[in-house]
């Protein structure tokens, strides 16, 4: 046991970010821990560095469309030149590329600062977000997660304003709640620690007088006795931590049975007002209290861990009497849905059997499910609400009707039912929609929604906010990508305020992972694709150059990194494991100059023309190359085992000729030199996100980060985006 829980909470790390964003399936974009075998992180060993041709990797899957159409949007001025090869490469306007005018009007800065930064410092603007410590309102969610209800309260856990928001009455359209816990009212939204503050809370369950949250990042379980009848009302009890000040975490080495005593990441919870369940996902444990907890801390009656399979389980479904468990990474040999028909009463018991997802195998959990009174059994299975009439009997039982209707399900959805309305949360579409009664009819529409305008609005879309912002600016100019959504966003002018909306934004027809610039060229890459302008694009031109899926004799597989200088284009391919470098910019047939072989899954780059820096995450390291020393396969230094301790999944590295900086990912943390080292290990300067190099706890608020994957230096501000579990974009100025 104690082996276990050190190998499933590394495992938590490593995966939330191998597997990608939420709101896809199994194996390709879904939420945070995957694979239940300890992670194998790869050794810094010395990459090789060959010239001329080099030998193709193993071709990866088709890549998107290049083929283009004829739009009203013209490209202005001449092809730039390159020395020493042909002319770029000119495609016509994409296909599937549309660029929107927003109108915005926002203030830009006027007069830069300057000295540097410190360690713990605040951010001063956020981007991508409605300002620091602001929800947006009462009505505006942000990934919400779960709903209860007891047929007359409603709750939602409202997951990224780290709130639970309370109707006193079922909601029958979008009517605002009535009560908010862990925040003092319905406009803040930041994250804390204590009895009335919450860190990103996933699951929240009601029996009618008592309410249930799972505080998912404060590795902990909050209790309310008494149903809460004022805005930030404390909770009355704790389990997983002695007291409300502490943060859940399982001593090395643990105690005995520590597994029904700590609970780490919970991500649901369930009561009747008897029985208590609690999915601790990073244990890989499901947790039940026969009778319901009446101290601090107090350990669960009943466990079930991965000795019956589980590896992240996530959901519950029971009407007392059955259980149901979904699980995001199961171990092998089992399938994503576990049943029991009757609920367990020993430790371990296992179940009668799993289920894939029916509706989309690659999809896997069925998120939200519950059991109706009359003994229907709801999910969602990936975008569709799936009904069975019955709890299902075994593996092949089928649901009786699958809706059509497309949910944005997510890293979440739930679904409950009260007053004889069926309610479906949809995380990634930050609204909820009803139905009136039981659907009957795949093409049956909801007929309400909260949340939104109307059922098919996504509010936070209408905002222009995205997922998985990588950021990049020139000093004068902002520009912005979203793999999650396919988009790019620009702001002509360097926003001096939080909120400003962006002046353009483009759709594109790929997933773009990296974005770099250099003297007025912008380029951005992802997946098999390449797109690159000339100069800065501020009038909605399209870009001049499109590459890929093969540049030359070189097959890009999944692109990780893209950076550029004066001499050399460079872009890294993740699952290759290789960093490809070209005299300037490439055209469809150029071949690399020189193929730096490394470790898989490296990912983003950066050059200023001396250094070429490269976040390895997987290995959890940083290199920096001399890039006069590439010709010559010079050793690259790199930072991993520091004073200040190891890098935890580093996303981003960004350098200007004189700084580096490095996105500490999981560590919550953005890492600052103030040289760039001349040898390995040095440890950094500065750190920002946190208060000291100890506090590595993610949180939403102006002086923390949550998951920094990107960071760019524009000379006056540092502009750094979160990933995955939040999307800020956040800005930290240079101050005397």
């Amino acid at each position: 046991m104690k082996r276990r829980f050190s190998q499933v909470w590394r495992v938590i790390l490593v995966a939330a970010l191998v597997t990608g964003l939420s709101g896809c399936g199994k194996g390709t974009a879904v939420a945070a821990p995957s694979d239940t075998s300890p992670p194998s992180v790869a050794s810094p060993s010395t990459p090789s560095i060959t010239s001329g041709e080099p030998t193709a990797p193993p071709t990866g899957n088709e890549g998107p469309s290049t083929t283009r159409e004829p739009e009203d949007l013209a490209r202005e001025g001449p092809a730039p030149k390159y020395p020493d090869q042909p002319p770029p490469n000119v495609p016509a306007p994409g296909e599937r590329i549309t660029v929107s005018f927003t109108g915005a009007t926002y203030k830009t800065v006027t007069e830069k600062p300057e000295g540097w930064f410190e360690s713990g410092q605040d951010a001063d603007i956020v981007l991508n977000w409605f300002g620091f410590n602001d929800s947006g309102g009462a009505l505006s969610f942000n990934h919400p997660s779960a709903m209860a209800t007891d047929g007359e309260h409603f709750l939602l856990a409202d997951t990224w304003n780290n709130r639970i928001l309370i109707w006193n009455s079922l909601p029958t359209g979008n009517e605002p709640p009535d009560i908010v816990l862990g925040q003092k009212d319905f406009d803040s939204n930041d994250s804390g620690i204590g009895a009335d503050r919450l860190n990103w809370p996933r699951g929240v369950a009601t029996d009618g007088k008592r309410v249930v949250v799972a505080d998912t990042y404060n590795n902990r379980v909050l209790i309310w006795n008494e149903f809460p009848t004022e805005n930030g009302q404390p909770a009355d009890l704790v389990l997983g931590v002695p007291d409300f000040l502490s943060r859940g975490d399982v001593p090395w080495p643990s105690p005995e049975n520590w597994e029904k005593q700590y609970i780490i990441w919970p991500w649901a919870v369930w009561t009747d007002g008897q029985r208590l369940i609690v999915t601790s996902t990073a244990t890989a444990s499901v947790l039940v209290w026969n009778s319901f907890p009446t101290e601090n801390n107090q350990p669960a009656d009943l466990a079930l861990t991965d000795e019956v399979g589980l590896g992240t389980p996530r959901t519950i479904a029971t009407d007392g009497t059955r259980l149901m468990i979904s699980d995001h990474n199961p171990r092998p040999g089992f399938e994503d849905n576990f049943f029991w028909r009757e609920f367990p009463t020993a430790d371990n018991q296992p179940c009668d059997f799993t289920m894939s997802n029916p509706a989309d195998p690659l999809a896997g959990m069925l998120w939200g499910p519950t059991i109706a009174p009359d003994g229907k059994f709801l999910a969602l299975g990936g975008a569709n609400l799936l009904i069975w009439d019955a709890f299902p009997e075994n593996e092949a039982d089928m649901p009786d009707l699958i809706m059509n209707y497309h949910f944005e399900w997510g890293d979440g959805g739930s679904i409950v039912l009260g007053g004889g309305k069926v309610y479906v949360l949809m995380a990634n579409g930050h609204r909820i929609v009803a139905f009136n009664s039981m659907p009957t009819r795949p093409d049956q529409m909801p007929d309400f929604s909260i949340g939104s305008s109307d059922i098919h609005t996504n509010p936070l879309a209408e905002n222009y906010f995205v997922g998985n912002p990588a950021v990049v600016s020139d000093g004068e100019h902002l520009f912005a990508i979203s793999d999650f959504n396919q988009k790019m966003l620009v702001w002509k002018g360097l926003p001096d305020e939080s909120n400003a909306k962006p002046d353009i934004v483009y759709s594109l027809d790929f997933a773009p992972w990296d974005i770099a610039q250099h003297n007025g060229i912008l380029a951005i890459g992802g997946k098999q694709s390449i797109y690159i302008w000339s100069r800065a694009p501020l009038e909605g031109e399209l870009p001049d150059i499109i590459l890929g899926p093969k540049i030359g004799n070189t097959e890009l597989q999944s692109v990780g990194g893209v950076a550029l200088d004066d001499e050399y284009f460079y872009v890294s391919d993740e699952h290759a494991g290789r960093i490809y470098v070209w005299h300037g910019i490439p055209n469809e047939s150029s071949n690399p100059d020189y193929v730096i072989e490394m470790t898989p899954n490296i990912r983003r780059l950066s050059s200023d023309g001396k250094h070429l820096a490269v976040a390895c995450y997987a290995c959890q390291a940083v290199y920096i190359f001399s890039i006069d020393g590439i010709p010559a396969n010079e050793a690259p230094i790199i930072l991993q085992d520091m004073p200040t301790g190891r890098f935890n999944l580093p996303e981003g590295v960004f350098v200007d000729g004189e700084h580096l900086f490095v996105a500490d990912t999981v560590n919550s943390r953005v890492l600052v030199w103030n040289d760039i080292p001349r040898e390995s290990n040095v440890p950094p300067d500065i750190v920002l996100g946190e208060d000291d190099f100890e506090d590595r706890y993610p949180e939403q608020r102006m002086d923390r980060l949550f998951w920094p994957g990107t960071v760019c230096f524009d000379g006056s501000y540092l502009w750094v985006g979160e990933f995955k579990f939040s999307n800020r974009l956040v800005r930290y100025s240079v101050h005397d």
